[in-house]
């Protein structure tokens, strides 16, 4: 009998061996997979923000501001006050959210003019102006 018991245990301690070889084989992608995902922090947004200046980033800037608005009028009129025009709010407030003002605009596009003008002294070809102005204000993010 004390024979058959030995015989067990080494019969069950080889296969347990071999299963966790099997199983040590096969985790090595469940493991690299752990911590990525859609919420992880070290992979890229799958969607990638709109460019600053944009037609769909004024769109969502406006969008993210009228939901501000809203959820401000709400608070004003749980607390009891009267709900604020979230329209004219966002009439107020959209000049600050569509891009530069027109002073730099204008200030940008003289500079852009007098770049013109020094590039034909130096028989250089001329550039777009409005093209030139907007690529400024992207770069500079304004």
């Amino acid at each position: 009998m004390a024979e058959s018991f030995g015989v067990v245990v080494i019969a069950i301690a080889v296969v347990a061996a071999l299963l966790a070889c099997v199983s040590y084989i096969g985790s090595g992608r469940i493991y690299r997979g752990l911590g990525r995902g859609e919420l992880s922090l070290d992979e890229p947004d799958p969607r990638s923000a709109p460019r600053p200046g944009s037609p769909a980033w004024h769109a969502e800037a406006e969008a993210e501001l009228r939901q501000l608005l809203d959820a401000k009028s709400a608070r004003s009129e749980a607390r009891g006050e009267g709900p604020i025009d979230v329209e004219a709010e966002l009439a107020r407030l959209s000049p600050q959210i569509s891009g530069a003002d027109p002073e730099l605009r204008a200030e940008v596009r003289d500079m852009v003019i007098a770049s013109n003008e020094r590039r034909a002294r130096r028989g250089q070809p001329q550039l777009d102006v409005d093209a030139e102005v907007e690529r400024r204000l992207r770069e500079h993010g304004a």
